[in-house]
């Protein structure tokens, strides 16, 4: 069971977050803070697996509580939620350690996929981030890996579509194709890659300078 904290000021935004949480079978919301000094205080009680932090919050900002659960043994991951595609304050967040951002009106199906990815040790970029916010805290491109070339033609026309956030139903509308062809094509995609989920093919096309 992966436990999870929320900690937002914004009580109706953590109530959808909840509901959202709570029709997960491995995934159960063990607290909730409305700033960032509560959220110290929750963490500290509950020892949950990954934090959702907002970012922009009042008596304490996202970034300090950050900084200051980090600094703590064994601290949780933390994954910061934000408002703007191209974040300063997430890119210093992931520079000072946490395990990487999202968009607040990210796709349910990324959300939830993020937090199991950030719970087995991996990172997670928005899946609309740009190149100019990933140069923030990444290095230079890895070489693209020799499995990519096995992909079709068609294969790296989703995978790049994809990469950018689309979901199966705008990519199929894109490529005149239904949603179950591009469900397949991503599945074979993930395989030939070998990678769990979407989350995961956007940070590859993002470490490899692929998107």
């Amino acid at each position: 069971m992966i436990k999870v904290v929320l900690v937002d000021d914004q009580a109706l935004f953590r109530a959808g977050i909840r509901m959202l949480l709570a029709s997960q079978p491995d995934i159960d919301v063990v607290g909730e803070a409305g700033d960032g000094r509560e959220g110290l205080e929750v963490v500290s009680r509950t020892r949950p697996d990954v934090v959702l932090m907002d970012i922009r919050m009042p008596v304490m900002d996202g970034l300090t509580a950050t900084a200051e659960i980090l600094s703590r043994p064994e601290p949780p991951r933390i994954v910061m939620l934000t408002t703007f595609d191209l974040d300063e304050a997430a890119a210093r967040a992931i520079r000072q350690g946490a395990s990487g951002f999202l968009l607040k009106d990210a796709d349910p199906e990324f959300l939830l996929a993020a937090i199991r990815t950030v719970h087995s040790g991996s990172s997670v970029i928005a899946a609309s981030a740009t190149r100019e916010l990933f140069e923030h805290f990444s290095e230079a491109p890895k070489p693209v890996p020799p499995q990519f070339a096995a992909l079709t033609d068609r294969e790296r026309e989703i995978f790049a579509l994809a990469a950018r956030g689309l979901s199966n139903a705008e990519i199929a509308a894109r490529e005149y194709l239904s949603e179950a062809t591009v469900k397949t094509h991503i599945s074979r995609i993930l395989a030939k890659l070998s990678l769990r989920d979407r989350v995961q093919l956007v940070v590859f096309a993002f470490e490899h300078g692929l998107a």
